[in-house]
């Protein structure tokens, strides 16, 4: 059993208790959010630290620039 650690740059996401660890490019999903393994690396002796990269989410509820200019006819 590991300690895993899944961080996002310098913020710890998750901790979990694990049998397996995760591996470089594994496709994980954290929190509801889609990421990827960067690096993994043993900090202790069943500690580890594992980097993850998520995907950019897009807020569709924003308008566009072209958008803005346009002005509402009565």
């Amino acid at each position: 059993m590991f300690a895993v650690h899944f961080m996002e740059k310098n913020m710890v996401i998750l901790t979990q208790v694990l049998r397996d660890i995760p591996s470089i490019d594994d496709d994980l999903k954290i929190k509801g959010r889609k990421g990827k393994v960067i690096n993994v690396q043993e900090t202790e002796e069943n500690g580890i630290q594992v980097q993850v990269e998520f995907e950019k989410v897009v807020d569709k509820s924003k308008t566009s620039v072209k958008d803005l200019g346009k002005k509402k006819r009565k």
